[in-house]
């Protein structure tokens, strides 16, 4: 695929697309590097020639780099995993195509993704894994990682071939926001899935109390709209936690909500049940006041419940109960937020943003940048098992090391407008906000992709 740039107003810089093209070899100096992988955090120079990196600090000798590139002020990191970004290819390609969100990932800093695999087919055949890592590997972009579907057309009866599908690139099997009526089919799925050492990724949330459009609460009643309980999500995850402390099945739970379900989860973990949890970069930050007078930029799945939730979660994400930050970045048309809230498509995009917003909650928390970086770095990458994946290299900043690498500055201030968001759309509760921390450049296997 041949090279070209894109280059964008309103100063968001310029994303490289293909595979061939310089900035191969560059040194970037001056920049604080931290590295959740080995615990670094310090002043210093680091150097990147055929894909990987060959030196921190002095630069090897002879070492003639093609770039040199100013870091100070800036941090330098491992580039940043993402556990939920929806890139609506195949099928939903009017939303926003496998380019434009690409484009957004690296923009944002993020090199590695996984992709749900409610697309349409679903992900639930090899040859749809295989179009879809080709086509994202021949971009020359961020590292791709499909989930495939737990069952045939995600209807959630027959069980997919979960053999062939990882041999096509699948990291994990989900059902997205599709429903298993049986639950003996869930308990088959987790069985197989575990007599071959996959991880199911679940969202816990019962779709028949679950089909409310905001959290059910006071604020709903207000607004006169049908409630979405935490029994939806608490009921879900008793199956789930009774079903793995049977099977020992490795099980990812995706985009906890509530602090019954923390909690829950909390004790699971204490009885050494093999779970891992994640949580929305939205849902750290909003409640379900903010929704305001029908503001469906705030339309989310699951929905933003109340403050005691989004504190729970915060502490649940402090003490390890959740282990990773995502963007659940979900593009919608402005014209599905356009209608009546019950009636708007549930999402919001996140790519750009779950960089700055997880710098917030950090210094909210009082959390180090070390920490903040390992729930986008490391942690997720070990839940996707990504060091185990097909071709993969050990992340992190290390001498030879792959040049996965995010440069940003924490400091700099932007506003949240669909002229400076990357990706073909801009649903989301931030615009017109101001954030802080932002994206100068992004290497993807030592190749240079984005850059400010």
């Amino acid at each position: 695929m041949p090279q070209h740039e894109q280059t964008a107003g309103q100063g968001k810089g310029t994303v490289r697309v293909g595979r061939d093209g310089h900035d191969t070899s560059f040194s970037i100096t001056g920049a604080r590097l931290v590295d959740p992988w080995n615990g670094l955090d310090q002043e210093s120079d680091l150097h990147v020639s055929d894909k990987k990196i060959i030196g921190i600090g002095a630069a090897p000798h002879g070492f003639r780099p093609v770039r040199t590139i100013d870091g100070r002020g800036k941090i330098l990191s491992p580039g940043l995993v993402d556990l939920s970004a929806r890139l609506r290819e195949p099928g939903y390609q009017y939303k926003a195509s496998l380019e434009s969100e690409m484009k957004a990932a690296v923009a944002g800093g993020v090199t590695s993704l996984a992709c749900p695999p409610d697309t349409d087919p679903p992900l639930d055949e090899p040859g749809l894994v295989e179009m879809l890592k080709y086509r994202a590997h021949n971009m020359g972009l961020a590292h791709l990682y499909p989930l495939g579907a737990l069952t045939v057309g995600l209807e959630g009866e027959a069980l997919t071939e979960m053999l062939e599908l990882t041999d096509a690139g699948c990291v994990g099997f989900a059902q997205a926001h599709h429903p298993i009526r049986d639950t003996q089919v869930l308990l088959r799925a987790l069985q197989y899935a575990h007599s071959y050492g996959y991880t199911v990724w679940l969202n816990p949330s019962d779709p028949w109390l679950g089909g409310g459009v905001m959290h059910a609460g006071p604020f709903a009643s207000r607004l006169g709209l049908p409630g979405n309980p935490v029994m939806a999500e608490t009921i879900a995850l008793h199956t789930i936690i009774e079903l793995v402390a049977s099977v020992g099945c490795r099980v990812h739970l995706c985009r906890l909500s509530s602090a019954a379900g923390v909690e829950l989860v909390r004790q699971a973990r204490k009885r050494g049940l093999p779970l891992t949890a994640d949580v929305s970069i939205d849902h750290l930050h909003l409640t379900d006041v903010d929704v305001g007078f029908f503001d469906t930029a705030y339309r989310l799945d699951p929905p933003l419940r109340a403050q005691r939730d989004r504190d729970a979660l915060r502490a649940g994400l402090l003490d390890g109960t959740i282990d990773a930050i995502c963007s659940d970045h979900t593009p919608v048309l402005a014209d599905a937020k356009r209608l009546p809230f019950g009636e708007a498509e549930p999402g919001a995009v996140g790519l750009s943003l779950l960089l700055p917003l997880a710098l917030k909650w950090g210094r909210e928390s009082g959390q180090s940048l070390l920490q903040v970086l390992d729930r986008l770095t490391r942690i997720p990458a070990g839940i996707a098992g990504l060091e185990r994946a097909p071709h993969a290299n050990p992340s992190g900043l290390w001498v030879g090391g792959r040049a996965d690498l995010c440069l940003f500055d924490p400091d700099a201030l932007w506003k949240v407008t669909p002229d400076t968001l990357w990706g073909q759309c801009a649903n989301t509760p931030w615009l017109g906000h101001e954030v802080q921390g932002r994206v100068h450049l992004t290497a993807v296997g030592g190749r240079i992709v984005f850059e400010r």
